[in-house]
């Protein structure tokens, strides 16, 4: 669950000392992280002479990379190390909440915390600071948050454009130079059988769905079918739980009426009214926002918290994140003629992280990190009503590196051999 009740948010800043990033670095500790923990063996960079030029230009640098992974900011650290530097990144709250070794780690390796629930000043002006004295480029996810979509780019947020421009004005007022965004694509490449990888997945989702096992095969017309239907399956048991019975017909209106049933109980319940312009996504951030609001407003005469049931609030978070969790299912990106080993992997991994609440990270990847040319900074905003023309610029920007990469993808349905 993203919504910590265990306690009230405090801000978690980064460690500003070089020794232990640099000590990381060193012990290449995030290649055995990466190779032990994601199965991310090998990785490429490319044009990361873009990012070496900013550094010698002393800009302030941020990186705007898409957000598909866990393992993406850790993966970050190869490019870092590449030209000679340190990074800063803005990570979600709870991060900081799932032992106290992670914390330590995520600190020391220059994340800051930012609360997703409400307004974190510190947070933004932490990342401002550090792009106005240019300290160590910042890493911003402009997405938000995973969606192991890798060839999908979800909406980008605004918060982006608004970090970078602030700290553009300090930068012109002070005299101390520009501010620059680096889009960075990240594509993940599987380098393994990803036919029998996957194979040996749905069988442990079918063995746990109590179904009879199916016969090997490396036949996409027998094995994705298979993938279709543990997907129904999933859908079926959250709709038992969430709505009294599974309904019938096609995936995607079933989809969206499971996410309209989840998060209007919740708008109903903390008295949220919908705009009919918001997305599914800024309904969730509502919801989030008014179930930690509501579960840690105190006394006003005292300003104690009261005892609370956190039950709840707790099933009003999970219904929330599932709904984000649904939205992750894209109804393309298993089309016939598109079907890739990457895209068959992120699916599956999917499912189990829904059924078991972790995937199974052991199909061997390489990465492939690519920067794109700095977008110097304007510190004016665009015209009013219309489109931030910063954020269209890295939406195109992303859009169109991750549309190259994802054509170095093997076709999975024509089964070709493995990445070298």
């Amino acid at each position: 669950m993203s919504v910590i009740l265990s306690r009230p948010y405090t801000f978690v800043p980064p460690h500003r000392g070089n020794l232990w990033p640099t000590a990381i670095q060193s012990l290449r500790l995030t290649d055995r992280h990466l190779r032990k923990r994601e199965s991310v063996l090998d990785y490429e960079l490319r044009h990361a002479d873009r990012l070496a030029d900013s550094l010698k230009s002393g800009h302030g640098i941020l990186l705007a990379p898409n957000h598909c992974r866990y393992a993406d900011p850790i993966v970050l650290g190869w490019l870092a190390r590449e030209v000679n530097t340190h990074l800063y990144a803005m990570a979600s709250w709870h991060l900081f909440n799932t032992s106290s070794f992670e914390s330590f780690a995520l600190r020391r390796m220059g994340a800051f915390s930012i609360y997703r629930e409400g307004n974190d000043r510190q947070a933004i002006e932490t990342a401002v600071d550090i792009l106005a004295t240019a300290e160590r480029p910042l890493v911003l996810f402009p997405e938000g948050t995973t969606n192991r979509t890798n060839d999908l780019l979800k909406p980008l947020l605004d918060g982006v454009s608004f970090v970078a421009r602030t700290a553009a004005k300090k930068r012109l007022k002070s005299g101390q130079g520009k501010v620059v965004v680096h889009p960075v694509a990240i594509k993940y490449l599987c380098i393994g059988d990803a036919w029998q990888w996957a194979d040996e997945q749905l069988r442990e989702l079918e063995k746990a769905l109590s179904w009879r096992a199916a016969p090997a095969t490396r036949d996409s017309a027998e094995l994705m079918p298979r993938l279709l239907r543990v997907s129904e399956a999933y859908l079926a048991l959250k709709e038992i739980e969430h709505v009294g019975q599974a309904s019938a017909g096609d995936l995607r209106p079933r989809r969206d009426a499971l996410i309209e049933s989840l998060l209007g109980r919740c708008e109903r319940r903390y008295g949220l009214v919908r705009k009919p312009e918001e997305s599914v996504r800024e309904r969730v951030r509502k919801v989030r926002a008014a179930v930690a609001s509501a579960y840690f407003s105190g006394d006003r005469a005292t300003g104690e918290l009261p005892q609370r049931d956190p039950a709840p609030f707790s099933q009003d978070a999970e219904a929330a994140d599932l709904a984000q969790f649904l939205l992750a299912f894209p109804d393309e990106y298993l089309m016939p003629g598109q079907v890739t080993d990457t895209r068959v992997v992120e699916t599956i991994q999917r499912i189990q992280e829904a059924i078991y609440g972790k995937a199974c990270e052991s199909m061997p990847t390489k990465a492939v990190i690519e920067v794109d040319s700095a977008i110097e900074v304007s510190p004016q905003r665009g015209p009013r009503g219309e489109p931030d023309p910063l954020l269209c610029q890295l939406d195109e920007r992303l859009r169109t590196m991750l549309k190259a990469l994802s054509s170095e993808a093997r076709d999975f349905e024509q089964g070709s051999a493995p990445v070298q």
